[in-house]
């Protein structure tokens, strides 16, 4: 999984499954929320994963997918993304595992 640090906006007129990512400059870009993580126990943020609507898979039949923590406003609304610190293993293996779980899960 990789990491690229943009701001983001939700447009609420279709599907919540979706957001649009907001890049440095400016161009915005589709993704599909594949699953959300509660991460609040263990580390005070959730998080999020995505994978672009218009992705293509590389060689191997593997498509990016992206990770971001989130933390709500304080009204309940969604808040900001934020990139999650390569160095913070015990976060990504939070991610990782919830991941993999939730694969497994669709492929049953």
């Amino acid at each position: 999984m990789t990491e690229h640090t943009h701001d983001h906006e939700h447009d609420h007129s279709h599907d919540e499954d979706f957001i649009t990512l907001v890049d440095d400059n400016g161009n915005e870009s589709l993704y599909q929320i594949l699953l959300t993580i509660d991460g609040q126990e263990e580390f005070g943020k959730n998080y999020v994963l995505v994978m672009p609507v218009e992705a293509e898979e590389d060689e191997n039949g593997e498509v990016e997918i992206q990770a971001y923590s989130f933390t709500q406003n304080e009204d309940g609304t969604e808040g900001d993304l934020e990139p999650i610190p390569e160095e913070n293993e015990e976060e990504w293996n939070l991610i990782e595992d919830t991941f993999n779980a939730f694969m497994e899960q669709q492929e049953d």
